[in-house]
């Protein structure tokens, strides 16, 4: 999974083309009300500027809308110590941008007059517009916190590991952070306190970890990772003495008088809502709670599939992965059901490191053995590090199992494969080496920066992303692997495959919470009986799937989106074909719906057979 969702902030808007002029809001924004003020001239691009200029100026606008987006992309400048705008008008304010840009392009520009590249870019960019509106409506439905994406640990995530310390500047602009984390946590709650009242809030049981994670930081003192964060890198400046105590100094209270009181109030209204909290997990609950599913799914897998559709894909997958599974029985001797085989590697401790530096030192020297063999299935390579850490201790109750988070475009900040380790009996051993390639090498890490690197294209193509490619593509180099001659272990073949059951299984237990109204304990039950995860491990992943709705189905929806594209190309281009070449179809595009990757591949093909 990759860390993505920033939000923005409103400034003085650039104009995006001389055609948008004082443009008003789209009608659909004014249909609901919404009141952000239009986008107007400040800096008109002349009428001739080609359409990558016009892209460049869109982003350069909403870069200076969102200061977090800037830090990601290693941008320091003189917003490097704000946090981006929460509020609701800030929110309007960027979808009347993204619009009003897609307006003026249409406008303005004529696809058939484009390079290839060009008019592919105006394509996606229609694409990620008509997303963002269809989730417009719905977008009071999102929860505030909660143990996925909550700010109660995003903020200081992004602190220790988004905000670069290289100067004295830097370290300022990190106290001006800590010094705005008080503010924005309590627009944050207010917020959060509003969607309460209206009946959006997320399931009882989330509550106890959003607690969790603002109790770690408070009962730590002076002690807590943010500051442990700071102190760490201020001491690799070299400033003088009294610079860096004042500075320290400068941090702490900004902490105290500003971080922790607001802590304390969200703590209050997360203990307020807990007790009034729903015990309903799906969001069929929520106003218009169909249709916002619907919507999901749509956004995630880029496809028009019902609910009813993936929960048939995911249970036909999830019988053809089950037989694959006896197979290996059969070949490791093991006598019993499949589900008898399942708690066996379940509960065996053979299955599972004792302790961290050894699951990480085996993660690491399975990379190490997938870069020596890239080459042979790939032209384009990565050129970033990447570099595997363990979730930090504040947040590794309530994180996921496993993340990426992108290298920063200028080479300031490595690409990152995050495992958490909390309870090593929730990662086997089995799952480590398919858990690798995927985050990692040629999964995530390999994607994501071949994507950074492609400075021709335009910046949302460059950082964006779409679900189903992403992560269908992280899913696919599962199985690439053992066509690359790993996974000589059969027990972690079997971890590959359990692996693919997971996402298999996503289809079934996602559908069935946020469809067929599936309580938490039903999928629970669900996945305890089809995949051989431990107990841990299956209840984290149900409460990601509930409040994170839809996701989760994109995975498997995007792999067998690139399987089917990879063998028609192998049968149509027969002896010809190179996989090599077909992996640079699909990364060098960056990240596309899987209507349009489905175009790339045949044109490919195509453009081969003539040739």
């Amino acid at each position: 999974m990759m860390i993505a969702r920033l939000f923005a902030a409103p400034v003085s808007m650039l104009a995006i083309a001389a055609a948008l002029g004082a443009a008003a809001l789209p009608a659909t924004l004014a249909a609901q009300g919404g009141e952000a003020a239009p986008v107007t001239a400040s800096a008109d691009l002349p009428v001739t500027a080609s359409i990558d200029e016009f892209f460049a100026a869109y982003d350069a606008t909403q870069l200076a809308m969102s200061p977090q987006s800037k830090a990601y992309r290693g941008i320091r400048d003189e917003d490097y110590g704000k946090w981006d705008d929460p509020s609701d008008a800030a929110e309007l304010r960027e979808y009347a941008l993204l619009q009003q840009t897609l307006a003026a392009m249409r406008a303005r520009y004529d696809p058939a007059t484009l390079t290839e590249q060009q008019a592919l870019s105006f394509r996606l960019f229609e694409a990620m517009a008509a997303r963002r509106a269809a989730l417009w409506p719905y977008r009071d439905n999102d929860y505030i916190f909660d143990q996925m994406n909550g700010a109660q640990s995003r903020m200081p995530a992004f602190l220790i590991n988004i905000h670069r310390v290289a100067s004295g500047d830097d370290a300022q602009a990190y106290v001006e952070r800590i010094a705005g984390m008080g503010p924005q946590l309590d627009a944050l709650t207010a917020e959060s306190r509003e969607r309460a009242a209206n009946g959006v809030m997320p399931p009882k049981w989330v509550y106890p970890y959003v607690i969790s994670d603002i109790r770690n930081l408070l009962e730590a003192g002076d002690d807590n990772a943010v500051l442990e964060d700071f102190e760490a890198k201020l001491g690799k400046l070299e400033l003088d003495a009294d610079t860096s105590a004042d500075l320290y100094s400068a941090a702490l209270t900004g902490w105290r008088e500003s971080a922790v009181p607001a802590y304390q109030r969200l703590l209050a209204e997360m203990e307020r809502q807990q007790a009034i909290a729903p015990t309903d997990d799906g969001v069929w609950r929520l106003p218009e709670g169909a249709d916002y599913y619907t919507a999901l799914l749509a956004n995630y897998t880029t496809t028009d599939l019902t609910a009813d559709e993936i929960h048939a894909i995911g249970l036909r997958e999830v019988e053809r992965i089950h037989n694959e599974m006896r197979a290996i029985m059969a070949k490791v001797g093991f006598e019993g059901t499949l589900q008898e085989f399942f708690a066996y590697t379940r509960d065996d401790p053979r299955f599972f490191h004792t302790s961290r530096a050894d699951y990480l030192a085996e993660a690491e020297a399975h990379i190490a053995r997938m870069n020596e063999k890239l080459p042979e299935f790939f032209t384009t390579l990565p050129k970033d590090p990447l570099v595997i850490k363990p979730v930090e201790a504040f947040r590794e109750k309530s994180a996921g199992k496993a993340f990426y988070q992108s290298p920063a475009p200028d080479g300031s900040r490595p690409g990152t494969y995050y495992v958490n380790l909390y309870n090593l009996n929730d990662m086997s051993k089995n799952e480590l080496e398919a858990l690798a390639y995927h985050e990692g090498v040629p999964g995530h890490h390999l994607q994501r920066s071949i994507q950074t690197g492609l400075g021709n294209l335009p910046a949302f193509r460059r950082f964006g992303g779409v679900t189903a490619y992403s992560e269908g593509w992280g899913l696919y180099t599962e199985e690439l692997g053992k066509d690359m001659g790993f996974y000589t272990d059969p027990y972690s073949d079997f971890g590959r495959l359990g692996m693919e059951l997971w996402r298999a299984g996503r289809l079934v237990v996602d559908t069935g919470i946020h469809d067929k109204r599936w309580s938490r304990e039903d999928a629970i039950a669900w996945l305890a009986e089809n995949t051989p995860n431990p107990a841990g491990d299956i209840e984290k992943a149900i409460e990601r799937y509930v409040v994170y709705p839809g996701q989760a189905t994109a995975y498997m929806i995007g792999k067998l989106k690139i399987m089917e594209l990879r063998e028609q190309a192998r049968t149509e281009l027969g002896e010809d074909f190179d996989i090599r070449a077909f992996h640079d179809v699909i990364l060098t595009s960056g990240p596309v719906p899987l209507s349009i990757l489905e175009e790339n591949v045949e044109q490919w093909i195509a453009e081969a057979r003539a040739s």
